[in-house]
């Protein structure tokens, strides 16, 4: 997780009680947690992709080198 992310108090506090009870946990919690989760890998994914512009170009070419063979 970036410096600048922070899990709230409330999902912690939920993730907590899911791994030391996963039966005490509701499905709407479940899905704050996984929206959780998931909001930071996007952004994880955009910081990472604006940082090494070239890894995608690269990825391009390669598909590219493929589909010519």
């Amino acid at each position: 997780m970036a410096s600048n992310e922070k899990t709230s108090a409330q999902v912690a506090a939920i993730a907590q009680r899911a791994q030391q009870n996963p039966k005490s946990v509701t499905p709407e919690e479940i899905q704050a947690l996984a929206a959780s989760v998931l909001n930071q890998s996007d952004r994880n994914r955009q910081q990472q992709g604006q940082q090494n512009p070239q890894n995608q170009r690269s990825g391009q070419q390669n598909q590219s080198d493929q589909q010519r063979r």
